[in-house]
């Protein structure tokens, strides 16, 4: 009976690690167990591969291990964890909030996000859903997505959020194009005045775009100004790596 316990609250803990990365103490609340238990099971799952521990922010995460067990159930539903590392990653290089998203329709889901220890910093918007017109994910999306889904989104009402939103379907059908040409999209206060970001695609093992990587931050200081083009070298680099470790798992 207690082997069986112990197995059931592994699992416990892996399934409150899916909805994102957390440190001993949240995991500890979201399983109801008590910390001893908790860092006990960590650790062995720490040992077999199940769980990875990030050595700088003290916070545990699901592992290769799951990863590679999750991916017969197709790698789309295991994005989280596999674009996690390169999130970190990202936000390391750059200095700001990375962030993973996919497309909803005309709106943009988001899944994820690496925060950062600045004093000022961006919202999480993981869990959140915004217009895809108005945000770079969205744009990189629909530009590099399905014909079906480039129409939807220039068909769709274009809200504008604020006075740099572009709310016009043929100015917007011309920056799409732009946007496949370059590579990356960027967003300079058109969702929310003070935010600016910059996205680029995640391809999946089908080599349809499904989801993208962004860099987010204050716009006082993003981006960096003669550092634009390291900045999107980064979020394509980390998009295609994203993309590459789909396309590698079998």
């Amino acid at each position: 009976m207690t082997t069986v316990q112990s197995v059931e609250r592994a699992f416990g803990v892996l399934r409150s690690l899916s909805s994102g990365p957390a440190r001993l103490s949240e995991i500890a609340e979201r399983t109801e167990l008590p910390k001893s238990t908790v860092s006990r099971l960590l650790s062995t799952l720490v040992d077999v591969g199940a769980v990875e521990r990030s050595d700088d922010r003290g916070e545990y995460g699901l592992g290769e291990l799951i990863i590679d067990l999750s991916v017969s159930a197709g790698p789309e539903r295991s994005l989280i964890a596999f674009a996690r590392p390169s999130l970190e990653e990202l936000s390391a290089a750059t200095g700001e909030a990375a962030g993973l998203s996919v497309l909803d329709g005309t709106r943009v889901h988001y899944l994820d996000q690496v925060d950062t220890t600045h004093e000022v910093s961006v919202r999480d918007w993981t869990g959140e859903s915004l217009d895809a017109h108005a945000v770079p994910s969205g744009l990189v999306m629909a530009a590099f997505g399905t014909a079906h889904a480039r129409d939807r989104l220039l068909t769709a009402p274009l809200r504008a959020w604020t006075d740099n939103t572009v709310t016009d379907s043929a100015v917007l059908a011309r920056r799409l194009d732009d946007i496949r040409t370059a590579g990356f999209a960027w967003g300079c206060e058109e969702l929310s005045v003070g935010l600016s970001s910059v996205a680029a695609p995640v391809v999946g093992r089908s080599g349809s775009v499904i989801a993208a990587i962004h860099v987010h931050a204050p716009s006082f200081r993003f981006p960096v100004e003669g550092a634009e083009a390291a900045t999107e070298a980064n979020v394509v680099e980390y998009g295609q790596r994203v993309s590459e470790r789909l396309a590698g798992a079998r």
